[in-house]
C-alpha cells in the first residue's frame, strides 16, 4: 500500500492541534512539577507509586495521540476509519450510507448490515472543510460501489 493508492485521506486539524498542544502542555507541567520537588520528597515516592504515575501519565498521553491522528482513508478497494478507540476498514460494498446533515456532530457510516459507525475524522468542527470532504467522500464511495444493495426483484 502506497500513497498513491490512496483516493482521499482527511482529518481534523483542530482535533490534532488541541491534542498535541495538551499532550506537550501536560509533560511540561508534569516536568516542571517533578523537577521543582526537593531530592527528599521525590524520595518519598515508592517504585509502585512512580509506576502507577507514569502508567497514568502514559494512558493520558495514549489517548490524546489516537485524538491527535484520527483519519479517514478512502482507497480503490476499501475504507479505512481510525477513531480514537476503534479501526475499521471496510470494502466498498459494505458500505450502504454516509450521511452528514447540520446538527451532526461528525459524518455517520452505515454499513452493509444496518450498524452505524461515527466516523470521527470528519467533524462538523471543522466548518465547510468537513462539509467539502464528506461530499468528496460521498462521491467516491457511489463511484465505487457503494450504497443500498438491491434485492433482486426489487
Amino acid at each position: 500500500m502506497t500513497a498513491t493508492d490512496r483516493l482521499l485521506t482527511f482529518h481534523p486539524r483542530s482535533v490534532a492541534i488541541m491534542a498535541s498542544v495538551m499532550g506537550f502542555s501536560l509533560i511540561a507541567l508534569f516536568g516542571v512539577i517533578w523537577t521543582q520537588f526537593d531530592q527528599g520528597t521525590r524520595d518519598t515516592f515508592s517504585w509502585f507509586q512512580r509506576l502507577t504515575l507514569l502508567a497514568f501519565f502514559g494512558a493520558i498521553l495514549w489517548l490524546l495521540y489516537r485524538m491527535a491522528t484520527v483519519r479517514i482513508t478512502a482507497y480503490a478497494d476499501r475504507l479505512h476509519i481510525r477513531n480514537v478507540f476503534k479501526t475499521y476498514t471496510l470494502p466498498w460494498s459494505d458500505v450502504s450510507a454516509l450521511r452528514f446533515r447540520a446538527g451532526d456532530a461528525w459524518l455517520q457510516l452505515f454499513d452493509a448490515e444496518g450498524n452505524r459507525i461515527g466516523v470521527l475524522a470528519i467533524q462538523a468542527s471543522e466548518g465547510g472543510r468537513a462539509s467539502k470532504a464528506a461530499k468528496e467522500l460521498a462521491a467516491v464511495a457511489r463511484a465505487h460501489g457503494a450504497g443500498p444493495k438491491q434485492t433482486p426483484g426489487s
